[in-house]
């Protein structure tokens, strides 16, 4: 009774695992990337002020801010997409939007809606747009880790074929030799057999009888 019931659940607790996969790489990649883009902040921000243009220091500023999603999301897709088989958009939207989400709670909870909003639009739909980049460019790394992991499988496969292919080349070998091997032992022993049967068969013939000696006169 037990077995059907877990063949019919096996694929639902497959796709449960997969999704607290998704929302753990979604969690991680906001994690490290606001510990990366706190630290170059920290270090660039002398820098930053020194810069002539408002908008370059803007634009810097946001992409720091998003550093998570267009950086470090990404590379966190391509590297699991090379060890796990994941599915590209369902990965890169439902980690994306588990970063996403996060923030906006945040910001709900800390300035709530009318604090959210106070930014103005060009901000929030700014950060959207950094959200929709960061869908794409998760999607294309774990098209391209799944494309390196099937390569590495080949060459895997190859190299395994190649091996077999020597190993078997090496038995073929061995055999030829213990064949000629024993080919010489067969024939060094019958060469020591035949002088050994023809000094049997001098010994065997009988010695031919002295003449009859003439009678004394």
């Amino acid at each position: 009774m037990s077995t059907p019931k877990k063949s019919v659940l096996e694929p639902l607790r497959v796709q449960v695992r997969r999704a607290q996969f998704i929302v753990g790489l979604g969690f991680l990649a906001l994690v490290l990337g606001s510990v990366v883009s706190s630290a170059l902040g920290v270090r660039l921000l002398v820098r930053l002020e020194a810069l002539p243009f408002e908008f370059l220091r803007f634009a810097i500023a946001l992409v720091l801010e998003n550093l998570w999603a267009l950086a470090v999301l990404p590379l966190l897709c391509y590297g699991a997409a090379r060890i796990i088989e994941l599915r590209p958009w369902p990965t890169a939207l439902g980690a994306a939007f588990t970063g996403q989400a996060f923030l906006l709670a945040l910001d709900f909870v800390r300035d709530g809606v009318d604090g959210y909003l106070e930014r103005g639009w060009l901000l929030v739909l700014l950060d959207w747009a950094a959200f929709a980049v960061s869908v794409v460019l998760s999607q294309r790394a774990v098209v391209q880790g799944r494309a390196a992991a099937g390569q590495q499988v080949a060459q895997a496969q190859q190299q395994a074929a190649t091996r077999q292919d020597e190993y078997a080349e090496f038995l073929r070998e061995a055999e030829r030799a213990g064949e000629k091997s024993a080919q010489r032992e067969a024939a060094k022993s019958g060469g020591e057999a035949a002088p050994a049967a023809e000094s049997g068969a001098e010994t065997s013939e009988p010695k031919p009888e002295g003449e009859p000696k003439a009678p004394a006169a």
